[in-house]
Parts: C-alpha cells; sequence; structure tokens
C-alpha cells in the first residue's frame, strides 16, 4: 500500500532554531500570509535542482528579513533595498553560486528601485522573487510604491491619490523595456491553479540563472491580511478582485529558448601582470619594505582618527594603510563622514595585522587619533585599557581623562604651521604615531606619501611635516608624557 509522506522540503531545516521564542516549528508569518506558500515553493524547487548546498539567499529588510531562519543555505543579510547590489558581488565573486534576492515591494520598488533597474539593465544572472502586497507589511502598513489609486494605509488615511502620491509603480512592465532581462512574469498566490502559476515560475527562474542564461524577475501578487485589515480569506479574495485589476498576471518577457549561456572566463594573472597593474618593479624594491621590529603592545593595531572635515583625516587613513600594504601587512581602511564635508565630523577605521582580517571594524580601539576636542570626547572611552591615545594639542585644551592609557600630546596644528601650512597637520601626526609605534619605516611612509599626493608642489611640505612629528616624539621620549600636555 502507496503512502504519501508529507514532509518539510530539505532545503528548509527541520526545526528552526536560529527563530526565537519557544516555538520553533512554524514561522513568524501572519496567518493567511503569502510568504510561506512561497518559501515552501523555493524550497521545492532548490531540493528538486540540487542546489541548495550552493545556493545564496538574499533577504533585506521587510517581512522576509528573517528568510535565515529556515533556509537550509546560504543566507545573507542586505541594508533595504540592496538586495540586488549584494547578490551582483556575490554571483561574480562566486559565479558557480544561485543567488536568489528576496524582496517585497517596499524594499524593491521603494527604496532599491534604483538597485533592481540597473541589475536588470546589466542582465546580471541572478533570480529575483519579488512579492508585491501593494503595501510596507512589516513597518506598519505604510504606503508603498505598489498601493493602489484609493487603498488606505496608515500614510494615506484617505487612500491614494494619483495627484499627490503618484500612481502604483508597474515593476514587469517598467523593466520590460530594458534589453537585457531574459525572464519576466507576474503570478499570484491565490488559488490552487494560480499557486502552480507559481510553482512554474519559480522553477523557470531558477533555470535560467542554473543554465547561466542571465536576469529573472518573477513578481508575486500576495495577501497581506494583517496590513490590509482583513480576514485571511478576504484577503485572498481581494487579491483576485481587486490587485490583478491593476497589476495583470502574464509574463512579460521571455528570451529563454533564444539566450545564450553566459561564458565566464576566469583570468589568470601572472606574476608580472601583478607588478605591472600595482606599479611595482619585479624584485619589489620600490613597492615592499620590510617590517621592522615593533613592540608587543603596538602589534596588529586597530586605529580611529577622528577630526573636522578638511582636516585630512580620511588621507590620513589611506596614508597607514597603504604604507601597511607596503610592509607587508594586511590591513583595512573604512571610512565615516557626516553630512557635511568640511566643517563637519568625518572618522575612519584602520586596521593593521599580520594576520588576515575578518572585519574592517573592531570590537576595541587600540590607537586614537584626535584631532579635536569632540572626537576626544566622543572615542576617548573607546580605547582599550594600555592602548594609546594621539592628542592634537593644538585644538584639544583638556587632558584625557582616563590613567590606563598611554597619551602622546603633539601639537599638530601649531608644528604644521611652522612648515607654513596648517593643513598638513595630519602629516605631523602620522609622524609622530610611526616613531612611536615603529609599525613602518619613514622611508616607506614618505614613499607612499609621495605616491599619493596629486599636486607634487605638496611633497617637499608634506615631508618636512613628517618629519617635525617624529622629532617632536623622539626629542622627547625620555620625558614621562602620560597625562601631561608638552
Amino acid at each position: 500500500m502507496v503512502k504519501d509522506i508529507l514532509e518539510k522540503p530539505e532545503s528548509f531545516y527541520e526545526i528552526f532554531e536560529r527563530k526565537s521564542g519557544s516555538n520553533k516549528l512554524t514561522t513568524h508569518y501572519c496567518p493567511g500570509c503569502g510568504h510561506g506558500v512561497i518559501h515552501k515553493l523555493i524550497a521545492e524547487a532548490m531540493d528538486e535542482f540540487g542546489i541548495g548546498d550552493r545556493a545564496v539567499m538574499i533577504s533585506p529588510v521587510g517581512c522576509s528579513v528573517f528568510a535565515y531562519y529556515y533556509f537550509d543555505c546560504g543566507n545573507v543579510q542586505a541594508p533595504h533595498g540592496r538586495a540586488p547590489a549584494v547578490a551582483t558581488g556575490i554571483k561574480r565573486a562566486i559565479p558557480d553560486s544561485i543567488v536568489i534576492s528576496y524582496q517585497g515591494d517596499g524594499d524593491l520598488a521603494g527604496i532599491g528601485g534604483n538597485e533592481i533597474l540597473h541589475a536588470a539593465n546589466r542582465g546580471e544572472n541572478i533570480t529575483v522573487f519579488f512579492v508585491n502586497n501593494a503595501i510596507y507589511g512589516m513597518t506598519g502598513s505604510q504606503m508603498a510604491p505598489t498601493t493602489l489609486i484609493g487603498q488606505k494605509t496608515t500614510t494615506t488615511p484617505y487612500g491614494r491619490s494619483a495627484r499627490n502620491e503618484g500612481y502604483p509603480i508597474k515593476v514587469c512592465e517598467l523593466l520590460s523595456s530594458l534589453e537585457a532581462p531574459v525572464y519576466l512574469e507576474r503570478v499570484a498566490i491565490t488559488d490552487a491553479k494560480n499557486v502552480m502559476k507559481v510553482r512554474k515560475a519559480i522553477r523557470k527562474g531558477l533555470q535560467n540563472q542554473i543554465e547561466g542564461k542571465g536576469f529573472s524577475l518573477i513578481e508575486i501578487l500576495s495577501p497581506c491580511p494583517t496590513g490590509w485589515g482583513m480576514k485571511p480569506v478576504d484577503a485572498k479574495n481581494w487579491v483576485d478582485e481587486v490587485l490583478m485589476k491593476t497589476f495583470q498576471l502574464g509574463v512579460f518577457k521571455d528570451k529563454t529558448a533564444e539566450a545564450a549561456p553566459e561564458i565566464i572566463e576566469q583570468k589568470e594573472f601572472t606574476s608580472d601582470e601583478i607588478l605591472k597593474i600595482l606599479g611595482a618593479s619585479k624584485n619589489g624594491s620600490d613597492f615592499l619594505y620590510d617590517k621592522p621590529e615593533v613592540k608587543i603592545n603596538y602589534q596588529n593595531p586597530r586605529i580611529k582618527i577622528s577630526g573636522f572635515g578638511g582636516q585630512g583625516i580620511l588621507f590620513l587613513g589611506q596614508l597607514l594603510s597603504q604604507s601597511a600594504m607596503r610592509s607587508g601587512y594586511y590591513t583595512t581602511w573604512l571610512p565615516s563622514y557626516g553630512p557635511e564635508v568640511r566643517g563637519g565630523t568625518a572618522n575612519c577605521h584602520i586596521i593593521i595585522s599580520n594576520n588576515r582580517i575578518g572585519s574592517p571594524l573592531g570590537a576595541e580601539t587600540d590607537v586614537l587619533i584626535a584631532m579635536n576636542l569632540p572626537s576626544l570626547d566622543k572615542f576617548e572611552n573607546d580605547v582599550r585599557k594600555d592602548g594609546l591615545i594621539l592628542v592634537n594639542s593644538s585644538l584639544i585644551s583638556r587632558n584625557v581623562k582616563r590613567n590606563d592609557v598611554e597619551v602622546l600630546y603633539v601639537p599638530a596644528t601649531e608644528l604644521a604651521d611652522e612648515v607654513g601650512n596648517t593643513k598638513v597637520a595630519n602629516l605631523v601626526m602620522l609622524g609622530a604615531y610611526t616613531a612611536k609605534s615603529k609599525i613602518f619605516s619613514h622611508d616607506c611612509v614618505l614613499f607612499t606619501a609621495n605616491e599619493t599626493v596629486k599636486k607634487k608642489e605638496f611633497l617637499k611640505v608634506n615631508e618636512e611635516a613628517f618629519r617635525k612629528g617624529m622629532e617632536y616624539v623622539l626629542n622627547n621620549k625620555h620625558k614621562k608624557i602620560k597625562n601631561t600636555i608638552l
């Protein structure tokens, strides 16, 4: 006697251990929501194609934000609307992966509208599942780009108006005007017949990617009972009777039959080609400098530099990171800006390490270079015990409050003024840190600065400022500089 065994697809976790709360057997979706059905259809397709081990699910902000609870595959969380950009990066870095961008209407058609437009226009070989429920379902039922004319939401309490809020954006119609997309179809989660069409479209979108044929997007009309304020059965009927009148189902582009598989050439670079790209000589004499011996407390520093915009904060970080590369270290440089450039705040994180770096941000800071008072106020407590703080005492009038860190007070702006340009205070501070840490040679730093500076008339003043900073520290090394302005 034959028995049907009903169980979760293998591409679903058997128990949702990552899910918060005690109930690990059900999803977090509301009753009647279409996401659960769509998840099941995707997982079944992944099983059928045997792609679970190389599939990567990209889930941005929205109700699908917790897709990693359920799918037993690679999972990446993307910022709001940026899933196509993240998917592009992963697909290009790992061409054999099967990359799925799973997005809602507020995410894809709203904040991510530009991302999806350009990914489609480039014909990226990814598969996009676009869940359209005509509302921001997760964040409070606000109007979405796909909200219907006359539809009431928390931000359109009298109904969407074409004059005030514009018309609903029809993504499939919009993308169908582009040359590159291979497959665009709109389907709906309603009755069994339509669900089977969704199942077929999902498989086709994945099959196109497996065969390397290019960009596929499947738009899925889905009920949102909670966001719409309806019972689940009424919400499903509303998709059939109302939503489909604006968003008509059908295939908007299908070039699957004639699309040729994409051939990706993996270019291998010879050592000579790499040296040429880097602008280095074959023996590396103008590229690689020997690592000096560094005291344990100054090894593998996680550095934060902060000051006003216009003080060359980010440039100082670049010089540190590039000098580190030329000295054979692993390094990262991560900038951060305030809304203004000159006069606003700016800071950057630099990691210099003898080992591979897992993240450009560290939990602690080993070295803080504070170029102004707001920077010292904000970041002083981030420095680890026994860490190092370099203070631009020309602009910072107070002492460091802590007594468990090492402090260098360097009048960087005054020393820069002595060489004729206060803008090179950052080079003074670079010289001070180089002399103190000895993490790389001064020749390496000067070479890097000369290679990096675009205006060659600044080379002499930069070198003088750098040497001023070094000499200041070296000439005062016998003095106790901890918590005492020199």
